[in-house]
């Protein structure tokens, strides 16, 4: 099933991190990039456009007004740093919310609510797609005044403090201001698993494993009660032990 689509907003560095994860996808197309709703308005009136990715701040005309002003909207991808818009977005029926930065994983989980819409299976195309990409997946985190660049391969861990998370990649420390909770939702689930409510590890760099503690660079970090079976599991620790 092919998508003809549309990106809509005021930042070029968001507009090029989307065209970047549309094109590895062959069933996407991109007819426009726009960077305000109303030239936005005036492409989709001429062309067959099957899917909007809207952000929310933009000068003008927010993306919920523009939103508003279509009669019969096409399928709809709300993009934003601003996480407040959830539920009014929901309201109107977007197909999905993606909190800036995007990563690559979370941008297929929302494509592949896109064709579940439309009766369409995606899941037999993510395999091949995860494959060529994931190994050089990044995404970008605001750092003061700065995006910083992190690839998912060289993160080992992540704790939340207070109101930042700290982010310990092979490479650097990085403290930003973030939900943990995002980033659990942003990272590839085959990479990636919360262990406690103020950790998140990658799998393959795991020393060593006990019931209650993970090892990753020599530093031990707990394992929550409440994510222990899901844990271990995922380890499949318990077969280990027989």
């Amino acid at each position: 099933m092919k998508i003809n689509c549309i990106i809509i907003d005021d930042e070029p560095l968001a507009i090029r991190v989307i065209e970047k994860h549309i094109l590895n996808i062959n069933e996407i197309e991109i007819i426009a990039k726009c960077e305000n709703a109303v030239d936005a308005f005036q492409i989709i009136q001429k062309e067959k456009i099957d899917l909007i990715f809207l952000d929310i701040q933009m000068p003008e005309l927010t993306g919920i007004e523009f939103l508003k002003t279509l009669s019969y909207p096409p399928k709809v991808i709300i993009t934003t740093a601003y996480r407040e818009y959830a539920l009014e977005g929901y309201e109107l029926d977007v197909v999905d919310y993606l909190l800036k930065p995007i990563s690559f994983y979370r941008f297929l989980k929302a494509i592949g609510k896109v064709y579940a819409r439309s009766g369409y299976d995606f899941s037999e195309n993510l395999p091949s797609i995860k494959s060529k990409n994931l190994q050089d997946e990044f995404l970008f985190v605001k750092v003061k005044k700065k995006l910083v660049k992190i690839f998912l391969k060289e993160i080992l861990y992540i704790e939340k403090q207070r109101d930042y998370i700290y982010i310990k990649t092979t490479e650097k420390e990085i403290h930003t201001k973030k939900l943990i909770s995002d980033m659990s939702e942003t990272l590839p689930d085959e990479q990636f698993i919360r262990i406690h409510r103020s950790f998140i590890i990658a799998i393959e760099k795991v020393e060593a494993i006990s019931p209650n503690t993970i090892v990753i660079d020599k530093f031990e970090i707990p394992i929550g009660r409440s994510y222990r079976e899901l844990v271990l599991k995922k380890f499949n620790y318990k077969n280990f032990m027989k």
